[in-house]
This record gives structure tokens, C-alpha cells and sequence, in this order.
């Protein structure tokens, strides 16, 4: 049986989260179950729309990445990343949970998924993936996209995209989303089925609007500027990180020559050679630990790269009201110009000097296919002024979310980043401090 090809004018409407036969019973079992909590619940309130829905109910991870080797869609071999996505329901009170569901997916399945989730929900700032290719490293960190740290990094990355979708009010609810976790095989027809693709808008498109709105929506083009800002003062940052590090790593490692010149000058000393030899042991201490220390620091880094990404994410929402301004303001200006034309139409003005002397029955015609045309003009600039209304106010209450969430993250980065540095001083500190009992010994 032929499936109908889907509608590339049908409006976008969210693919809501219905329980689905086959793999993912965990899902499957959190769900009915809070869906028969909604019922239940006599307020009248969707609490499937509260914060963190699927959180409550199921833990998701990305546990596990493996290095694999297939074939491209060119029929090239190719060598991947795959991961492993696990979900598991949250324990009952009994200390019982059901079995783990677990795929296993590419890193191009989840831009798939994100490019799914930034069609179909435009009003919302979508989380970002984590980076493709690091950036902003220090020199001696590979930047290689198959680099096992790397690796495991992105790793963390995809884990926490899944959770912030999950915990996001909408976005938890997506059918496409909910088949992500648990449908291995043929996932990528089910989105394409969708017809996304038809939907996404053009760059070109995007650019006119950018440059043709005549009455910009001061908000949103605030909003623009500080999602550009936000992104310059993060890259900033994170290239005095990257500097800072090198110059550690340069401070550290040359602490290893105190460890080698102390082990030599206590080959050629009796009584003081005890004390050098255990003061040079600190040193080559002190300088092995900073390999480990920069590579948690990167953890904190890619923190701060997430909402470098974010302010990407940001803008995607104002390029969307730029459309859908520029729509208006065309479906505005195009029935301004009907209605002139009908009017000069009635007087006889404009088809005296277009066409010269025209019979009344002509003209009526004419008249009535304007009016036609102007009626419909008119329920089309309702329908895309009510659909601006509507997008204008899930955007913003998503915005809202978004900065509260962004506050809290970025000050939670940021003072772990200060004790860390404050730790790493410490025992900076205790070396010498131990350096100095040696050579009090002496």
C-alpha cells in the first residue's frame, strides 16, 4: 500500500509522543504511565508539559563510543564514531526497574535530529551538539575528530544534548525524538517521511528577509545583536584559555629540569643528597600533573562552547521572525496595491489609460476578480498576523527559559573553572612547601 507523499504547504504542527510497538518498552512504559497520570489529574493541567518530564521517569546516557568502519552514502569506505544511547526507567520504590534499552547511532544522526527539531519547532532556541571538530584547544591536545580524548568528550557532549531535550517542556514530547531512543533501524526514513527538508527555509530567502523588513521587531533585532555579542565574548574567552594553558603547560614542563639538575647535584653531595634527590622527586611530580589538569580544564571549555553554540541557536529563532515579518509585510503591501487597483478599476482612471475606453461589463468583471483576490488578501493577512502573534509569544516565553537556564550554567561554569585554577595553585603551593622541608633536612 503506497503512503501519501507528505504536503510540503501543510502548516507545521509538532509530531506529538505516542506509545509505539516494538523496542524501547522502558519508553514505552514511562509513558503510559504518565499519560494515565494525565488523565487522572482532575486540575485540568498537561502535565506531560512540565519541566523535565522524561527525567522523572527514565535516565538516558550515552555510555559507550566505538570506533567503526563502513561505507558512505559515495559507497567509499569510511571509519566513524558510533555511540551507544541506553535508557533505563528510574528505579521504584521496591529498588525494582525494568531492563535497559540501548542503539547505537552516529554523529550524524543526531544532526538529523537537531535539523528535525529547528524546522518543526522555530520559536524554540534549540540545544546545540556538541563541536564536530575541536576548536580553541591548547597546542599540545589533538584536534583530531578521532582522538580518543576528543572522542570522549563529544561523548559527554551528545549525553547532554539528550538530556536537554528531554528536560526541555516541548521538545520532550516529539514523536521523531521519543523514535530516536528507541527505533534503531529505518529511523531516517520516519524523519525524511516528515518532509522537514521541504520545509527548512533558504539562505536566500533568509538574507532577503534580513535586508527587506521595513519595521524590524525592536526585541528581536536586540536579541540578534546580543546573540552575536555573546558569541564574540565566549570566543574570546576561550582563546585567552587556550593561551593560558599553553603557557602552564610550558611553566609545568620546565619545572622538570629542577627534578633532573637536583637528582645530578645529589650524585655529587653526602650530606645534602637525600634532601635533593626527595626535592627533585616533588619537581618531577609537579610537572607530570599538569598533563591531567588541562585535560579536566577542557571539560570546563566545552561548557562554555555550549552556549558559543547556543547564540547560533538564538539567531535561528530571529531569522525565523525576519520570514515571517517579511511575509507579512509583503502579504500587507501586495494587498495595499489590489485595493488601489480595484479602486482606480471603479473610477475608471487606470483602465482608461492602460487600455483605453472599456465596456462596463469588462470593468465589473475585472472589479469583481479584484475584490476576489482583496477578500482573500485579507484572510491570508489575518491568518500570517495570527501566526506572528502566536510565534512572537512561544518564542519569547521559550527565550525566558533559556536565559534563566543560561545564568545558572554559565556561573556554575565559571566558579568551578575559579576552584579548579585555586586548587591547581594549592598544590602548586604544597610542592614547594614540601621542596622546602627537604632542604630544611639538608
Amino acid at each position: 500500500m503506497e503512503q501519501t507523499p507528505p504536503d510540503p504547504e501543510r502548516p507545521l504542527q509538532p509530531a506529538p509522543l505516542e506509545p509505539l510497538g516494538g523496542p524501547g518498552a522502558v519508553l514505552e512504559a514511562a509513558v503510559r504511565e504518565e499519560t494515565e497520570g494525565t488523565r487522572e489529574d482532575s486540575s485540568g493541567v498537561d502535565t506531560m508539559t512540565g519541566n523535565n518530564f522524561w527525567l522523572k521517569k527514565i535516565e538516558i546516557s550515552v555510555s559507550e563510543a566505538e570506533k567503526r568502519t563502513g561505507r558512505n552514502a559515495m559507497n567509499m569506505q569510511e571509519t566513524y564514531t558510533a555511540y551507544l544511547i541506553e535508557t533505563r526507567s528510574v528505579g521504584h520504590a521496591d529498588g525494582q526497574s525494568v531492563l535497559t534499552d540501548s542503539l547505537w547511532r552516529r554523529y550524524s544522526e543526531f544532526e538529523l535530529l537537531r535539523n528535525y527539531l529547528l524546522v518543526y519547532y522555530p520559536h524554540i532556541v534549540v540545544p546545540p551538539l556538541p563541536e564536530k571538530r575541536a576548536e580553541f584547544v591548547w597546542h599540545k591536545l589533538s584536534a583530531d575528530n578521532m582522538d580518543p580524548d576528543f572522542v570522549e568528550r563529544r561523548r559527554i557532549g551528545l549525553e547532554n544534548f539528550l538530556l536537554r531535550v528531554a528536560s526541555h517542556p516541548v521538545l520532550c514530547r516529539d514523536k521523531i525524538f521519543y523514535l530516536f531512543l528507541t527505533q534503531e533501524g529505518n529511523w531516517k526514513e520516519t524523519v525524511n517521511e516528515t518532509g522537514f527538508q521541504l520545509k527548512a527555509d533558504s539562505r536566500l530567502k533568509a538574507l532577503n528577509a534580513t535586508f527587506r523588513v521595513k519595521n524590524p521587531d525592536k526585541r528581536f533585532t536586540e536579541l540578534k545583536h546580543y546573540s552575536d555579542e555573546l558569541q564574540s565574548v565566549i570566543s574570546h574567552l576561550l582563546r585567552v584559555r587556550a593561551r593560558v594553558a599553553d603557557r602552564l603547560y610550558g611553566v609545568y614542563k620546565v619545572h622538570g629540569n629542577y627534578g633532573r639538575v637536583f637528582s645530578e647535584w645529589s650524585a655529587i653531595e653526602k650530606e645534602m643528597g637525600d634532601g635533593l634527590q626527595s626535592a627533585g622527586h616533588h619537581m618531577d611530580v609537579y610537572a607530570s600533573s599538569i598533563d591531567d589538569i588541562l585535560e579536566d580544564e577542557e571539560h570546563y571549555a566545552d561548557q562554555l562552547k555550549e552556549y558559543l553554540f547556543y547564540a547560533e541557536a538564538l539567531r535561528a529563532v530571529c531569522r525565523k521572525h525576519e520570514l515571517m515579518q517579511y511575509d507579512l509585510e509583503t502579504a500587507a503591501q501586495d494587498l495595499a496595491s489590489k485595493k488601489q487597483q480595484c479602486e482606480e478599476l471603479a473610477t475608471g482612471g487606470m483602465t482608461t489609460k492602460l487600455f483605453g475606453q472599456e465596456a462596463p461589463e469588462q470593468r465589473e468583471a475585472r472589479v469583481k476578480v479584484l475584490e476576489e483576490q482583496i477578500n482573500e488578501g485579507e484572510q491570508q493577512l489575518k491568518s500570517k498576523n495570527l501566526e506572528s502573534r502566536e510565534f512572537v509569544k512561544n518564542a519569547w516565553a521559550d527565550i525566558e527559559r533559556f536565559k534563566e537556564q543560561k545564568n545558572r550554567d554559565l556561573k556554575e561554569a565559571l566558579i568551578s573553572y575559579a576552584v579548579m585554577q585555586i586548587s591547581m595553585c594549592k598544590k602548586g603551593i604544597q610542592v614547594w612547601t614540601n621542596a622546602k622541608e627537604c632542604f630544611s633536612k639538608m
